[in-house]
């Protein structure tokens, strides 16, 4: 049989939630043809048995299908009762595993909800994920009821990485102390968006920057432009923290401040926001802009790529367990091509999968 991933290894260790006198179909072969399948553009239950039936002689290369192709009733059943927290932490273990050394790279932590997932009179998932765009992996995910939970699931899903030596960035939802707290003791370090949601912190900051120039300031000017837009910005960092810290003790390994100013010029008509952040950092403001400009990889490539690519707001997949599963094996089709570092777009990528074995089997052994 040919090579895979470690991760046909690794999901021997998940527990099969079906009564094991009448399993049929191993759990490893089902994760593995789902796996294949969504690599592959299958973006349903439906799809994957079609595409399991058209591709069994190859994919009993990978390992027996000693019965064949589960039915997408019988796939949807597995993923409905599937316990997704060991699978989480399953695939944390995975990336891990795939993204190799992270000391000094920047990790994005932020949520999305995947509003096709609602269904009658349940909420849709909201999915938090950790991002790292200079890899362009998704390290792990949580889901959370809601946004306003991604308080209390941050630390659950940071408890799962391995961080050591990162740099951790939230929007200003994770602005929180427990979460500084829980980033410093996992050995990273942290840039925090700040917004009125902490008080009078937001305030001492936006302050402190409008009243005068300080010591132990840095800052850096960027302009970007495309398509007649031209974009301005301006980052400034600080280190002169000895008075905050007086002021919000509480708050882990609180090193410096820093405030972005945005100027877009377009069609005629010119926007300007600042936004404010607080960081564990030390002063070194190229550092501090290169953490901002990745937080927002986040959206941009991991976001926007599940729903332009995987069809996310679309998915059906709704009920029980099934979207929190469905969107692990999602997410680690999307690390497994993004590792491939073809030039094509992954959107090209999943059609080339689905037309060519060698090319699959390729993905599949990053």
């Amino acid at each position: 049989m040919e090579k895979t991933t470690s991760f046909q290894s690794l999901v021997s260790t998940l527990e099969d939630p079906r009564q094991q006198s009448k399993v049929l179909y191993p759990l490893d072969e089902i994760l593995l043809l789902l796996l294949c399948g969504v690599v592959s553009g299958c973006d349903s239950f439906v799809d994957v048995a079609e595409y399991g039936t058209e591709k069994l002689n190859f994919l009993r290369r990978l390992s027996d299908f000693q019965h064949g192709i589960p039915s997408h009733d019988t796939l949807s059943a597995v993923f409905r009762a599937l316990d997704p927290e060991p699978f989480n932490a399953l695939f944390a273990q995975w990336a891990g595993e795939l993204s190799g050394r992270i000391d000094g790279r920047v990790v994005a932590v932020d949520g999305k909800t995947v509003r096709g997932s609602k269904a009658g009179g349940t909420t849709p998932l909201h999915l938090i994920s950790a991002y790292c765009d200079d890899l362009g992996l998704v390290l792990g995910q949580r889901a959370s009821a809601h946004k306003k939970n991604e308080i209390k699931d941050i630390p659950k899903l940071l408890d799962l990485l391995y961080l050591k030596g990162a740099i951790v960035t939230t929007d200003a939802m994770g602005c929180q102390r427990s979460i500084a707290r829980k980033i410093r003791d996992k050995g990273a370090d942290y840039v925090l968006a700040l917004k009125g949601n902490q008080g009078s912190l937001c305030e001492d900051v936006s302050l402190w920057f409008e009243e005068r120039e300080h010591d132990n300031t840095e800052s850096l000017q960027t302009v970007d432009g495309d398509k007649g837009r031209i974009e301005t910005r301006r980052y400034t960092q600080c280190e002169d923290m000895g008075w905050l810290r007086e002021r919000h003790p509480d708050w882990a390994g609180l090193t410096s401040i820093g405030r972005v100013i945005s100027t877009r010029e377009a069609d005629g008509k010119t926007t300007m926001q600042t936004r404010y952040f607080i960081s564990s950092l030390p002063l070194d403001v190229k550092r501090f802009a290169r953490a901002v400009r990745s937080h927002w990889g986040i959206e941009n490539r991991l976001h926007w790529v599940l729903d332009m690519t995987f069809r996310d707001d679309d998915s059906r997949v709704r009920k029980d367990q099934a979207p929190k599963n469905f969107a692990v094996i999602k997410h680690m089709a999307m690390n497994l091509l993004n590792k491939a570092k073809d030039k094509k777009s992954l959107r090209v990528m999943r059609k080339k999968a689905g037309w060519n074995n060698r090319f699959l089997l390729q993905v599949l052994a990053v």
